[in-house]
């Protein structure tokens, strides 16, 4: 069965898309079968796999909204070797027209059902909204990854982030659990950075990633090109840390596999 990972956060700017593009593209160098889910209507984790979502592609609104099926929907040719599920502009009128469905808090999850055991990781790229595309998003997932920039407007905004999390969990997944929390645009010549960062190990524990993502131009230049960072420049810092952070989840995956066996 896949493992379903939602990537969330409310704050805008912190690192949401590429670490989706990245950690997609990582997680399948090492050979394991991945889906990577864009919910965001900008579309820009589709543009950054190499799709063009301005052409003749089957989005996310075609499975959510014109129920499509799902194998019919998934874009196999992307610039990350991974499998992708688009979206562009589209996308904005299938958060209106899913308050007119039934069971809309869920479709997203019931169409995964079909496709659980062909992929070992799904990732999700949510918008950072919390709308019914995001609501649909952690209903589907196991966990939700949290990147987030060490500063003091995005630690309050993790607070909000949290509760929100637990009520949406009783309401539409009581298993949805905080897969963990990525520090990204990291500098640690940067004392808040650093502060923040301390306060965040201190809070969540092991719930914080060791791996960190540091600014780096080539993750911000790589999307441009349609390629995610380890396409674009393996040897940049940006490739490495979600390359050493794919590294860190699935070893953190299998301690959980041994423990509960």
């Amino acid at each position: 069965m896949a493992k379903v990972i939602a990537i969330a956060n409310q704050k805008g700017g912190v690192g949401k898309t590429t670490t989706a593009v990245n950690l997609a593209a990582s997680m399948a160098a090492t050979k394991r079968k991945v889906l990577l889910i864009d919910l965001d209507p900008q579309g820009n984790a589709t543009m950054g796999s190499g799709v063009d979502k301005y052409g003749d592609v089957a989005t996310i609104y075609d499975l959510l909204i014109e129920e499509q099926a799902i194998d019919e929907v998934i874009c196999k040719e992307t610039s990350g070797e991974y499998h992708l599920i688009a979206a562009n502009g589209d996308v904005t009128a299938a958060e209106v027209k899913l308050m007119e469905l039934f069971a809309r808090e869920v479709r997203l999850r019931n169409a995964l059902d079909a496709i659980q055991d062909k992929y070992e990781f799904i990732f999700i790229d949510c918008p950072p909204s919390l709308n019914m595309l995001t609501v649909n998003a952690m209903a589907a997932a196991d966990s939700i990854l949290v990147p987030m920039q060490c500063e003091y407007y995005a630690l309050e905004g993790l607070t909000a982030l949290m509760d929100t999390i637990t009520q949406l969990a009783k309401l539409v997944n009581p298993e949805l659990q905080i897969e963990g929390i990525l520090r990204t645009m990291y500098d640690p010549r940067n004392r808040l950075a650093n502060d923040v960062s301390e306060q965040l190990k201190q809070h969540f524990g092991d719930k914080v990633y060791r791996t960190v993502i540091p600014r780096n131009v080539r993750l911000a230049e790589a999307p441009s090109f349609g390629a995610p960072a380890m396409y674009y420049d393996r040897a940049s810092s940006g490739a490495k840390a979600y390359l050493a952070l794919a590294g860190e989840m699935l070893r953190r995956k299998e301690k959980q596999s041994a423990a509960v066996a």
